[in-house]
């Protein structure tokens, strides 16, 4: 049965449950407590939540003002604006600053799909991945979702955590889903070749691994859904034990997890890697999963990417 729970309405979900027990918790929105799916939040706790309008910069510097304080602060909205309109704030009231200010970009990656570029997140990785002492997490399904935050409330540094719009597919399951904080996820392992993954681009690469071990094709499919702090000996271990790497991502092909992993290989044990990403030019407005489809972002276009490097080993 396809998963019709939201990744967003699995963070209300863990903060209500966590916010209950602790009142530092408090949630900060942009106007956008309904795309978030917080509604239930602020009703449920009204003196934990805090509206501060279409005003993101100011959100998070008030979020960081209250974590000074000991709060402990969650800002929601949109990605496409919260990773530009506030990165001054993001890199010096909270990670210069060294704040306990998590962020949600809600809506990333193309999730607006049909609003166009204005509405987009394709650069956050990159921006935001570049300032010290910022953490950037994807994941790529609600019971990641769920174990993420739980283990981002315990936790006490800056984070920016980015979810799309839609219901995810399951990769993980309520009784199967590994997980360490701060390291990849072995989704399936191989020998012939690695996929490394994040955000919902893990289900398709999941899918696609299975197809390509019916093709006799080993693959090893990583999920990445720490790209920073990215698990460096997840990405040279692959580089070890398989021929070549494939990344893919909902981001620009410029900056992100694909750049990252890239960088890695190429210092420790150079063998071929492929970016699957999106260009480096405004995208086509659709929904989704036609824009995934338009740009090969999906389980066949992995399958036709892997079969095309083995071919030319």
């Amino acid at each position: 049965m396809m998963n019709t729970i939201t990744n967003r309405q699995v963070i209300c979900d863990a903060l209500i449950e966590h916010g209950r027990k602790n009142r530092d918790i408090v949630v900060l929105c942009t106007d956008s407590r309904g795309s978030a799916s917080l509604s239930s939040f602020a009703e449920e706790l009204p003196d934990q939540f805090i509206e501060v309008g279409i005003a993101e910069q100011n959100a998070v510097s008030i979020a960081s003002g209250l974590a000074s304080c000991g709060k402990k602060p969650f800002v929601a909205s949109p990605a496409s604006f919260l990773s530009t309109r506030s990165l001054e704030q993001i890199k010096i009231d909270v990670a210069y600053s060294n704040t306990n200010v998590k962020l949600i970009g809600i809506s990333g990656g193309i999730s607006y799909g049909a609003l166009g570029m204005t509405h987009h997140s394709l650069q956050d990785i990159a921006a935001i991945a570049a300032i010290p002492g910022m953490r950037v997490y994807l994941p790529c399904d609600r019971f990641q979702t769920g174990i993420l935050i739980d283990a981002l409330i315990e936790d006490n540094s800056p984070a920016y955590l980015r979810i799309g719009r839609n219901a995810a597919a399951d990769v993980y399951s309520e009784h199967d889903l590994p997980f360490v904080f701060n390291k990849a996820t072995l989704v399936q392992d191989g020998s012939d070749v690695t996929i490394i993954a994040c955000g919902e681009m893990v289900s398709a690469a999941k899918d696609a691994g299975e197809k390509l071990l019916q093709r006799g094709i080993s693959a090893r499919v990583l999920d990445m859904y720490c790209v920073k702090p990215i698990d460096a000996d997840a990405v040279v271990n692959a580089a070890k034990d398989t021929k070549a790497i494939i990344t893919i991502e909902e981001h620009c092909v410029i900056g992100g997890m694909g750049s990252m992993v890239s960088q890695i290989v190429g210092s420790v044990k150079p063998i071929p890697v492929k970016v699957m990403a999106l260009p480096d030019s405004p995208i086509i407005s659709g929904e989704s999963g036609e824009v995934f489809d338009y740009y090969c972002l999906n389980t066949d276009g992995i399958i036709k990417t892997v079969l095309e490097l083995m071919s030319d080993d």
